[in-house]
């Protein structure tokens, strides 16, 4: 099966368990793959026979900009979840969720999470 990648779509979101962290917010950064047939598009040329990824960037910034969960997997699984119902032209979708600076003392690491999910119908 063919994929689209997206990487580093980044927002300024309001998730995470400390009260703070839904108060001041902080960055998160996704990373999208999108699995379907691309057979057709690579031989029209045409925007209407594929995913417009624009629209799949726009989609996750939003989430991420206007979603206040206290959990990152909740946002991750939103995330997939929401753009399996964008389009029925995608049949997998595997988010990677970056939180880059998760307020956990004397970590400087990343929290990542990662999920895939497919279109129930398949």
């Amino acid at each position: 099966m063919d994929c689209i990648h997206l990487t580093g779509i980044r927002g300024y979101g309001y998730t995470g368990f400390l009260a703070e962290e839904q108060v001041l917010g902080q960055w998160f950064e996704a990373d999208v793959t999108l699995w379907l047939d691309l057979a057709t598009p690579g031989q029209t040329d045409a925007i209407a026979d594929t995913v417009d990824y624009r629209s799949v960037i726009s989609l996750v910034q939003s989430l991420i900009k206007t979603s206040k969960f206290a959990l990152v997997e909740k946002l991750a699984s939103t995330i997939a979840d929401s753009i399996l119902q964008q389009s029925d032209r995608i049949t997998q979708v595997k988010v990677i969720l970056c939180k880059p600076a998760a307020p956990i003392p004397d970590f400087g690491g990343k929290i990542l999470i990662e999920l895939t999910r497919t279109q129930p119908n398949i």
